[in-house]
Formats: C-alpha cells, sequence, structure tokens
C-alpha cells in the first residue's frame, strides 16, 4: 500500500537531525555541539558554577533581612505539606499556587527530617537548587544562540554573581522558580535537534513559568520569536501550534480549578479568581520610575545600589544588538533575550502600576545574556578577523591592544564593585534582631498555645514551631483585618490579642490596618530588638484601665 506520509517524514527527520544553514535574511549560525560532549563547556560551566553556589550559599541565613514574601511563600508551602489547603489562611487566588506546591517538594525532605527547620532562614538553601538550574541553563541558552564560549561564560557569571543576583536570587521568591521554567523554555525552543517534543515541551515550561509567576506572561512573545527563528521551516507550524496549544492547555487548568471549585466568579461567601485579578490589576500604582519621590523611582535605585552594571550595560546591549541587527549575527541570535529586555523595560516604564521589588528579578537572565552578547558584538567588530594580506601589522596590534585595552578598562570598574557587593552578602548579619525576637517569645512567654500574637510572615513559621497556634493563635497582622475567618474569632478586635511583634512591615502597613494599628498605640514595648527604623518591638497589649491583657 502506497502513502505520502514516508516522504513527508523524511523531510522532518532530516531538519530534526542537523541544523540548516546560514539562509538569507535570518543570518542565524549553525547552534554548537552538543555541550554534555564539549570537556571545555562542562569545565567552564562547571567552575562557574561552583563559583556561584559558594557565593550565594555562604551566610545565606543571615542576608539579606527575611521579608514578610519569603515568609508568606514558605508558610503557604508548609501548608500544603501538612495538608492544610493551598494556603496558612484562606486562599484567595493572590497567586497561582504552582509556585509554593514546587517551594513544598523542594523542602519535603528537610521538613520532615527537622520540622523545626521549616523556618525562613532554614529553608533559604532550598533556593540554591534553584540557582544553580538557572545558572547552567543561562550557560545552555547562550551557546545555543550561538554565542562563543567565553560569551556564555560572561553571561552565567553575570547572572548568577552580580551582588543584584545574589541578594535576590537568595530568597525564596516564586520570581526565581519561575525563571528556572522560562529559561528552560528558551534552551528548549532554541534545541538545534529541532525535535517537535522540544518545543511541545517549551510550551508546557512556558506555561508552568506562568502557572508559578503570573507575570512571566510578558516573556512569552520571546519564547515564541525563539522558538520561530530555531524552528526548521518545514516544521515550524507543526511546532508553534504544539507549542502554544501545550502552553494554553496547562495554562487554562488554573481558572479550570476556580470553576470547579464555583470560585471563578465573585459571589457571596467565598472567594474568586476573578477577584483575585482585579485586585492584581487595580492596586495603587508605586508612581512613574524616573519620578523622583515615587516608589518605583526607589525601587529602581535600590537596584542600582546593588549593581549598576547589570542594569544600564545590560539595557545599552539591548540597544545595542537592536542597532546592529540588520548586519550582526549575534543581534539577530539574541532576538529573544533582547525583545524580552525590552518588554520588561517598556512594562516598568508604566506611568501607573504597581513596581515590586522582585520584579527585576525575571529581567536578569535576559539582561545578562544581552550584555554579554553585546561584548561578543564588540570583540567580533574589533576582532572580526585575522591579519590579512593588505593589513598593516600595525593595524593588526592596535585591534588587539584595544581588545586588551576595553577587557582591562571593563574588569577594572566591574570587579571592585562587585567585590564590595558580594563580600557584604557573605558578612552581614541583617536576620539577628528576627532570631533574637524568635527567642524571647519562645522562652518568655508562659503559654504559647493560650497567647494571641500579631506577626509578620517572616516569623509565624518560628512561632508554629515553638507551640504557638497556627493561624489563631500566631496571626499573620493582615489577616487580623482582612480575613473574615480571623476577624469574627476577634470579637473585641485588637482586645484579644496579647502581643504584636512590630517589625518594619508591621509597622508600615499598619496605617491601613485598623486593628494592627490599635494593637501598636495601645500596647507597650516588653523587649526590642535592634535600632533604629529596623528594628523589631515586641509590643504587650494594654487593656482599657491601663495594664497588660
Amino acid at each position: 500500500m502506497t502513502s505520502t506520509l514516508p516522504a513527508v517524514t523524511a523531510v522532518q527527520v532530516a531538519a530534526q537531525r542537523k541544523p540548516a544553514p546560514e539562509t538569507g535574511p535570518a543570518g542565524r549560525t549553525s547552534p554548537p555541539r552538543r555541550l554534555r560532549s564539549s570537556r571545555p563547556d562542562l569545565l567552564l560551566c562547571g567552575a562557574l558554577l561552583v563559583a556561584i553556589l559558594v557565593v550565594q550559599g555562604w551566610n545565606i541565613a543571615a542576608y539579606p533581612a527575611l521579608s514578610d514574601d519569603e515568609g508568606t511563600y514558605l508558610a503557604q508551602a508548609w501548608a500544603v505539606q501538612q495538608g492544610r489547603g493551598l494556603a496558612h489562611y484562606t486562599y484567595w487566588y493572590d497567586h497561582p499556587p504552582l509556585g509554593w506546591i514546587q517551594i513544598a517538594l523542594l523542602t519535603w525532605i528537610p521538613s520532615l527530617v527537622s520540622p523545626g527547620a521549616m523556618t525562613v532562614a532554614g529553608m533559604r538553601g532550598a533556593m540554591l537548587v534553584i540557582s544553580a538550574v538557572s545558572a547552567v541553563l543561562v550557560y545552555v541558552v547562550a551557546r545555543r544562540l550561538s554565542l562563543p564560549r567565553w560569551a556564555a561564560g560572561l553571561a552565567m557569571a553575570l547572572f548568577g554573581l552580580s551582588p543584584l543576583s545574589v541578594v535576590l536570587q537568595r530568597e525564596i521568591f516564586l520570581d526565581n522558580i519561575a525563571v528556572m521554567w522560562t529559561l528552560l523554555a528558551f534552551a528548549l525552543a532554541a534545541s538545534p535537534s529541532r525535535h517537535l517534543w522540544h518545543h511541545f515541551g517549551a510550551g508546557l515550561a512556558a506555561a508552568t513559568a506562568v502557572l508559578t509567576k503570573e507575570t512571566m506572561l510578558l516573556v512569552l512573545p520571546a519564547v515564541l520569536l525563539t522558538m520561530w527563528r530555531h524552528s526548521h521551516r518545514d516544521t515550524r507550524k507543526f511546532a508553534l501550534t504544539g507549542a502554544v496549544t501545550a502552553c494554553a492547555l496547562i495554562g487554562l487548568s488554573y481558572p479550570l480549578f476556580a470553576l470547579l471549585k464555583g470560585e471563578l466568579i465573585p459571589g457571596d461567601g467565598h472567594v474568586s479568581l476573578l477577584e483575585g485579578l482585579n485586585y492584581q490589576m487595580t492596586r495603587p500604582g508605586s508612581g512613574f520610575i524616573l519620578n523622583p519621590g515615587s516608589g518605583s523611582y526607589g525601587v529602581l535605585h535600590s537596584w542600582l545600589y546593588y549593581d549598576r552594571v547589570l542594569i544600564v550595560g545590560g539595557l545599552a546591549g539591548a540597544l545595542l544588538l537592536l542597532v546592529t541587527w540588520r548586519w550582526s549575527v549575534t543581534a539577530r541570535a539574541l532576538a529573544g533575550p533582547s525583545l524580552a529586555v525590552a518588554v520588561l523595560a517598556l512594562v516598568a516604564l508604566r506611568p501607573t502600576g504597581y513596581l515590586p521589588a522582585m520584579y527585576v528579578i525575571q529581567a536578569l537572565p535576559f539582561l545578562a545574556l544581552v550584555l554579554a552578547g553585546g561584548a561578543a558584538s564588540v570583540a567580533h567588530a574589533v576582532l572580526r578577523r585575522r591579519r590579512s594580506a593588505g593589513e598593516s601589522r600595525y593595524v593588526t596590534g592596535g585591534r588587539y591592544a584595544l581588545a586588551a585595552v576595553l577587557a582591562v578598562a571593563a574588569g577594572s570598574y566591574v570587579v571592585p564593585r562587585w567585590y564590595d557587593g558580594d563580600r557584604t552578602a557573605v558578612t552581614t548579619d541583617a536576620n539577628a534582631s528576627y532570631r533574637a525576637a524568635s527567642h524571647w517569645l519562645a522562652t518568655e512567654v508562659e503559654d504559647p498555645q493560650d497567647t494571641r500574637v500579631l506577626v509578620d510572615d517572616a516569623l509565624w513559621l518560628d512561632l508554629v514551631h515553638q507551640g504557638y497556634r497556627p493561624g489563631l493563635g500566631v496571626i499573620w497582622f493582615y489577616k487580623a483585618d482582612l480575613d473574615p475567618a480571623v476577624t469574627k474569632t476577634m470579637p473585641r478586635g485588637w482586645r484579644d490579642l496579647d502581643y504584636v511583634v512590630a517589625s518594619p512591615t508591621v509597622r508600615r502597613d499598619a496605617v491601613d490596618l485598623p486593628n494592627v494599628k490599635a494593637a501598636i498605640e495601645h500596647s507597650t514595648p516588653v523587649a526590642t530588638f535592634g535600632t533604629g527604623p529596623d528594628r523589631i518591638e515586641i509590643r504587650q497589649i494594654q487593656t482599657t484601665s491601663g495594664g497588660v491583657r
């Protein structure tokens, strides 16, 4: 029996097994050979990985200061581990739950071996796994986008050793996990073998990234552009259709989950996905990022404080690649990362909208890739060819001397600043006050089981392991005003509390939380740890007659 299938299959197999030659407008170079069989690549990537893990892991529990967001994600992961549901309080669709489900898997064995270790400081070490995988994927993506070996190593070092990366990648943020999945999507989209299952896998990885942190939607066009450029023209429609279908089907599982629970549409007596999305879209903005005095301006300067090189250099690298698009093979190869940087930068420049401090995490790998790509373009322009018959040896020497001067100048600017930033990260103890407050609450309160205390989520799990009742004994301070399941257990409001741990986060946000604000106003400090705006006060609630409760 005859069939036309063998002819189509032969074309597909040929497209999958060997890369297409460089062609006209695409201008794409052949992808490098398999990295696992390249000893120089393995040695360089391995050496950089060891350096990244040492710098990021050293002093990881003590710096930076514990954050409420970290505590929230870890407490939600703890709730999943304990079978208490998707969150330690009412899950209200603030983010898709897949992110902290992954955290629960990462921390499951350590928490099983030592339950008391399930605290923010103790579990930061789990993020080293994410950092390691992401750093290796940056190298893989760089090589698959045809960057030379030294430039791929530079991208990996920029991503993993920048002081900004060291600080943010240590923290238990959903963004770090989402970046790992996004990089996997890029690596599969740029696979030199071009198997259809690689593109299908890229769609699955992209959907997982979005369900880990929904803001990764912004980067999906860059993934599709990379897939378009690296797929074979004969199988491109199948590749893109498969990737988009896989991404859509996995992504739709989130609203389907809400629909099956009867929580898709707002209604009385239950939370809803649409309410959660509405909150995220309409939350108060932090102002224009270039307007001095705005919250976004302060966030930008906090990023620049840690590292100007990666942010400014990455943006300059993206601009260079866009300008040299027509005649630079490197610029065309890095079209996807350049688009990701451009989209993320434009969103950050919105005059309205909320800009969180961890927003830059999703840009870090692409800033590193385009900065390394920009460096490769400059190197190619300076060292564009070997000495030709018509070129004076003085001109050849001048080109190589210029390259050496540029490299030394860049190193002289970057290394001292990175050394200072990374030295701070590996030597500073920013969490002594939190540890002292946790110890005081464990040793000085006579009956934790019968004590109600407001804390931020950075301390919530510490107190749970010290015997305080989860949820209603140790209370995440937001819930004292915003969660009906908690407020109904406080008929007298703040008077039903015993202590409030006034950390910087609690003091800052108490302005908009009546019960928390009143608890602070009607309490007296019984212990203070640290000084200045970063101090932590343990305050005992006063009765109306002036005594303590």
